[in-house]
């Protein structure tokens, strides 16, 4: 076994928790400078093994607790960690925990964490080898130098501890004083025998008196029970009579209160139906006035609704004639447009036809016409040129001319085409945007439509969440009005019931309970009174009521701190008083309770409670059980020591008192209690159903808040719409126009196209003729196909011209239709559509279409001009539909409260009748209470005088047979006179000893009882001297033991400490009683004591001889030493007495500090050698490096701000520490 660890806090100058690392079993060295703490250290380990600080004051333990800056130290603590792993501890655990802690008003101990006595951890300490007779396990600053400067006497004395002789002392001394004792016993005992023999002489006279006397004494005793027992019948026989004339009244009465309870039920239900009621006309009124706001709110709206329409309706009878008339119009320009399109594509086709056979029958009649004017000018030539090279020349002047012609009808066929071109795309273009502007009214028309649909599905879903809104809103205040009532009337009336169960300050400090726990933080350690933590049924609530008293209103906290805590609180507010149950100071007890269940039952069986609170519950009623009726609960109270009660509240004790009477019920505790829980569990659940109400309310805002955005955007998309179509129409209208004005444009350059190509054409088989012609030769006529070509020629062109004349009529007839069409359709139809259009778009570009609103809807939209008859019709429509619903809501509610009001004239009615009738019955009981009370006067009296006379027939003692048979016949007087006789003749007798022969029993028993004494005690002191000689020698033998081994282990040691000297001890004696000393040493001087009475008695002294340099040199006493040599010896002896009675552990304080440096080398491998060698451990402090070469841990204290600290540092750390302390 050794040290493990030690933890420290709050003791002197340790003030934080320091938790020093483990120790080795071995050798321990703890090095720090002056002041930091290494001696508080040491200190911290006496203080719990008891080595010192045993019996502090209150200044002491002030002294100990640490003083610095900052907070103050209120308590602190040392706790060594033992290993156990040897089991020296009887514990069965591999470590043992002591602890000790201290503050201004506590010390205590505790072991493996659980608390334990001083006296305990001594025997604790002992049992595992640490002897209070060898305080030099430790060895503190000062006892070096104490021993060394020691007196011969001294240190015998400290041999003399060494060796116990402290005990034999003690036990020497009890032995003489209990002889003492016992001397002074049996010279009583004597003077005694010889009192007891003197009175014995006297009682023997008395004797013969007393016989005369004790004749006479019967018969007064005969005559006396006989009056008495006759007073007794007559007693018995009233008691009787009233015990029926009571049991008859008590059922007579107990129906009575039974009728009187079934009344105050009735009457407490009533009351509940009329508060019930109450609340429901109150809330029906508010009902009530709620949806009479709401109609007068639909009533606003209704006439609103009406005034706008008929706003509306007379704008629309004002405008209903033009607008008719621009419908009207704009269907039959439709219609007409319709038609002109459709003749426009009836005339198409054949326009096209006629307008391709016009071009071939064009191109044919030019094509004859030019071969026509060919021949001719080729006829002409042959009579204009003589040769054939002036023809020649002016055929290729002709060509030349036609070829300029040809090139410059090109260039200008070839721009016409471009401008063909360029008018066919931007027609293509123009009809692209023409479709896109037609498909974007189109999709913008969809879109205002599907706009029109959300709108109306929005404001629908937004009136209803309105109309869900406001059944909110009344839910709400239902409940908040249901709760508000429940608050104020029902939880005030049942707090004051409560109120009036207790006195005003146990109420006033349980409801500061709550309070202050919630402000200190312990509402979860503080689980409230008793009655809130448990449940009866209705059958025992009685029972369990008066058994608990005001115990149902004791607050169960779970320690005595946090009841401190609350207390001081409460001391501190003045807020009342309350009684405290904590759970870790209460105990539960066994109970033996009755076998028979059919009898009685344990109380606490019928309390339901948490298995949490068991022991403060077991403290209220597990000592209760429940009986029947009052004999059998007199009957268990009394055998088993337990309280009994009924179930009508009446109670007995284990002494046989008796409490009981009539309970008020409409007083109950637990009624009041039940009553608090309920309502404040209503309560709660109205909260619950309140902030559900709020939440959903708040939902049901936002959703309305979510559905205005909704609207409100929908309309704003829908005014942009609207705000955008005239713009687009007007432009559909611009690209229309510019379409057909291209496709016009395109026709006449198409035309012209054609003809420049027709002409250039011609040129070109003018010039082909014209080569044709230059190749020839000149002749005088055309030749006979030429001729022929020329005749069918001339025959053909006028029919060919007359067909081109009638089909370009007839294309000129269809082309000035197809254009007074189009005319018509593009200047006129077009423009007027579109101008009846945007004159019937106008007055509704703003429509609402649904746009509905009242006052709800909290400006989702304007009015102004914006609605239209339907849309107000609607909202008009809605606003009667609500209100014919408002007003069948009142009447329902109406009618409600009158059914409401005559059930409250019904229930008062039979409210108060219940009252009276419970009031006749009250009187009943109370002219019956009246006649019990007396009844009972009589028959306490009546007990009492029967109690009395019992006793005086007990007190007449055994009688003799004569007393039931001699007197029973005679009469009552004669009986009296009788007793008169007998009575004056005991009168001569009043001086005689009635005590006479029980006193001579009572003498002759103590002579011989003391006469037993006073033997014993003869014999026990011839014991006690036996005891004192045998403790005598045990002394001597002890003392003569202990020097021989610590004589031995000195010499040993010092040898190992000097190996060139020499040491020995003295034992210094008395010789005969001369005033001088006899030295002797060793076996010497035991074999000359021997033999003496009192060897010990002579013994003055133990003196220390040694030589330091030689074995036989003359040795010196230790006064003749140096300071070093001096401290060296004495710690030979410390090292020879711990051997003498080894410990589990060593503790040295700067042992080495006064030695030389050869010696401090000898003392640590001492040490050293005795840790390896017995595995003992050391714990040194030092300021020498000798003995950190040689151990094998260590340890440095630190002191920071006033405060030590210890950590464990290298070998290297302790040198480096020690090296640079002796350099300073």
């Amino acid at each position: 076994m050794f040290i493990k660890q030690i933890n420290i806090q709050g003791f002197k100058s340790f003030k934080n928790l320091t938790e020093i690392d483990p120790f080795s079993s071995g050798l321990n060295v703890v090095v720090g400078r002056n002041g930091s703490g290494k001696s508080n250290f040491f200190a911290s380990v006496r203080f719990v093994l008891s080595d010192a600080y045993t019996h502090m004051s209150r200044e002491e333990r002030q002294g100990l607790l640490h003083e610095g800056s900052g907070s103050a130290v209120m308590s602190a603590y040392v706790e060594i960690i033992f290993d156990n792993s040897d089991r020296r501890f009887p514990t069965g655990q591999d470590t043992v925990r002591i602890r000790r802690t201290i503050g201004l008003k506590k010390d205590e101990y505790a072991l493996d964490g659980k608390s334990a006595a001083k006296s305990e951890i001594l025997s604790f300490l002992e049992a595992a080898g640490f002897s209070r007779s060898n305080p030099y396990y430790i060895v503190p600053q000062g006892r070096i130098t104490a021993l060394t400067n020691a007196q011969d006497a001294e240190r015998l004395e400290l041999l003399k501890e060494v060796a116990g002789t402290q005990v034999y002392e003690q036990r020497r001394s009890d032995s003489l004083k209990l002889m003492a004792e016992t001397r002074i016993k049996r010279d009583k005992i004597l003077e005694l025998l010889a009192n007891i023999n003197d009175r014995l002489a006297d009682l023997e006279q008395e004797k013969k008196e007393l016989k005369t006397y004790q004749s006479l004494d019967r018969e007064r005793r005969c005559l006396d029970f006989t009056l008495h027992d006759r007073e007794l019948a007559e007693i018995n026989l009233t008691l009787d009579t009233l015990e029926e004339h009571y049991s008859t009244g008590v059922e007579a009465n107990n129906l009575n209160i039974e009728a009187f309870n079934q009344h105050d039920e009735t009457i407490q239900q009533l009351e509940s139906e009329i508060a019930s009621a109450k609340q429901t006309a109150k809330r029906l009124e508010l009902d009530r006035a709620r949806y009479d706001d709401d109609l007068k709110a639909l009533l606003r709206s209704q006439a609103q609704f009406e005034l706008r329409a008929t706003e509306l309706q007379q704008r629309l009878n004002l405008d209903a004639g033009s607008t008719e008339h621009r419908q009207h119009e704009l269907q039959l320009v439709q219609s007409l447009i319709a038609t002109r399109r459709a003749q426009i594509d009836d005339l198409l086709p054949e326009f096209q036809h006629l307008q391709n056979q016009e071009s071939q029958q064009r191109d044919l009649v030019s094509s004859r016409e030019l071969q026509q004017q060919q021949l001719y000018a080729k006829q002409g030539r042959h009579a204009r040129f003589s040769t054939r090279q002036e023809r020649d020349e002016w055929l290729t002047t002709e060509i030349a001319d036609l070829d300029a012609l040809i090139v410059e009808r090109g260039n200008l066929t070839d721009q016409m085409d471009h401008t063909v071109q360029d008018l066919v795309a931007e027609k293509v273009a123009l009809a692209a945007e023409v479709q896109v502007t037609k498909s974007r009214a189109a999709s913008d028309e969809v879109t205002l439509q599907e706009i029109k649909t959300q709108l109306a599905t929005q404001r629908q879903q937004h009136e209803s969440l309105l109309d869900q809104r406001k059944e909110l809103w009344r839910e709400e205040a239902k409940v908040d009005s249901t709760r508000d009532q429940l608050i104020h009337d029902t939880l005030a009336k049942a707090e004051r019931q409560l109120a009036n169960t207790m006195d005003r300050a146990q109420n006033t400090g349980l409801a500061s309970v709550t309070r202050i726990a919630q402000q200190l933080g312990l509402a979860d350690v503080v689980y409230g009174p008793l009655c809130d933590l448990i449940n009866v049924d209705d059958k025992y609530k009685l029972a369990v009521e008066v058994t608990a008293g005001n115990g149902l209103f004791h607050v169960v906290v779970d320690t005595d701190d946090t009841a401190s805590k609350l207390m001081d609180q409460l001391n501190r507010e003045k807020a009342g008083r309350v009684t405290f149950m904590p759970l870790n100071r209460l105990s539960s007890r066994t109970y033996q309770y009755p076998d028979n269940s059919s009898e009685t039952i344990p109380l606490i069986n019928k309390v339901r409670h948490d298995d949490r609170f068991s022991t403060a519950v077991q403290q209220v009623f597990a000592r209760t059980i429940v009986c029947l009726n009052l004999d059998t609960g007199l009957q268990y109270a009394a055998s088993h020591h337990l309280n009994a009660i009924t179930l009508q509240g009446d109670r007995v004790d284990p002494r046989g008192i008796l409490s009981g009477g009539y309970f008020d019920t409409r007083r109950s505790r637990l009624d009041a209690v039940k009553t608090v829980k309920t309502v404040l569990g209503q309560v709660a659940e109205l909260d619950i159903m309140a902030h559900d109400l709020k939440e959903r309310i708040e939902a049901q805002d936002h959703q309305i808040t979510t559905v205005i955005s909704a609207i409100n955007k929908l309309t704003t998309r829908r005014d942009k719409l609207l705000n955008a179509s005239l713009p687009l129409r007007d432009h559909l209208h611009k690209t229309t126009q510019s379409l057909t004005a291209t496709e016009a444009v395109y026709q006449q350059r198409l035309d012209q196209l054609n003809e420049s190509r027709a002409v250039m054409a011609g040129l070109e088989a003018q010039r082909t003729a014209l080569q044709k012609e230059l190749t020839q030769e000149l002749g005088d006529t055309l030749s006979t196909e030429e001729l022929e070509l020329l005749h069918d020629l001339n025959t053909s062109l006028p029919t060919l011209r007359k067909e081109l004349a009638q089909v370009a009529t007839a294309r000129l007839e269809l082309q000035q239709k197809k254009s007074l069409l189009e005319v018509e359709l593009a200047q006129n139809l077009y423009l007027k559509r579109d101008q009846l259009e945007s004159q019937l778009l106008s007055p509704n570009r703003h429509d609402g279409g649904d746009d509905s609103d009242d006052d709800d809807n909290n400006g989702v939209e304007g009015r102004g001009g914006n609605e239209d008859i339907t849309t107000v019709q609607n909202l008009l429509d809605k606003a009667n539909h609500k209100i014919e619903q408002t007003r069948t809501l009142i009447q329902g509610l109406d009618t409600q409260m009158d059914q409401t009001a005559r059930e409250l004239v019904r229930l008062d009615k039979e409210l108060a009748q219940q009252i009276d009738q419970r009031q006749a019955i009250a009187r009943k009981m109370a002219k019956y209470r009246k006649s019990m009370e007396k009844g009972l006067a009589k028959r306490s009296i009546l007990s009492e005088r029967k109690d009395e006379i019992q006793r005086k027939i007990r007190d007449l003692g055994v009688l003799p047979e004569k007393a039931f048979k001699d007197y029973a016949g005679m009469d009552s007087d004669h009986v009296l006179k009788k007793l008169h006789g007998v009575t004056e003749k005991l009168k001569k007798f009043s001086h005689v000893n009635k005590k006479a022969f029980e006193q001579f029993t009572n003498f002759a028993k103590q002579r011989d009882s003391l006469i037993e004494r006073r033997t014993e005690l003869e014999q026990s002191e011839v014991s006690i001297n036996e005891l004192i000689d045998t403790l005598d020698q045990r002394k001597n033998d002890a003392i003569q033991r202990t020097f021989k081994q610590v004589s031995k282990n000195f010499a040993e040691i010092f040898v190992k400490l000097v190996p060139a000297g020499t040491g020995r001890l003295i034992i210094q004696r008395r010789m005969n009683d001369n005033t001088h000393d006899q030295d002797a040493s060793d076996d010497e001087s035991f074999v000359e004591t021997q033999g003496q009475t009192s060897a010990l008695e002579s013994y003055i002294g133990v003196a220390i001889s040694v030589s330091f340099n030689s074995k036989n040199d003359d040795q010196q006493r230790i006064e003749q030493l140096s300071g070093g040599q001096k401290s060296l010896c004495a710690l030979a002896l410390i090292f020879a007495i711990q051997q003498c009675d080894p410990a589990p552990f060593y503790l040295f304080d700067e042992i080495d500090a006064n030695l030389d440096a050869q010696y401090r080398t000898a003392v640590a491998n001492m040490i050293h050698e005795l840790s390896r060698s017995q595995k003992g451990q050391f714990i040194c402090t030092t300021f020498r490096n000798e003995m950190i070469h040689v151990a094998d841990k260590f340890y440095g204290v630190l002191f920071n701000n006033k405060i030590s600290s210890v950590a464990s540092i290298s070998q290297e750390d302790a040198l480096s520490f020690v090296e640079d302390q002796q350099h300073r």
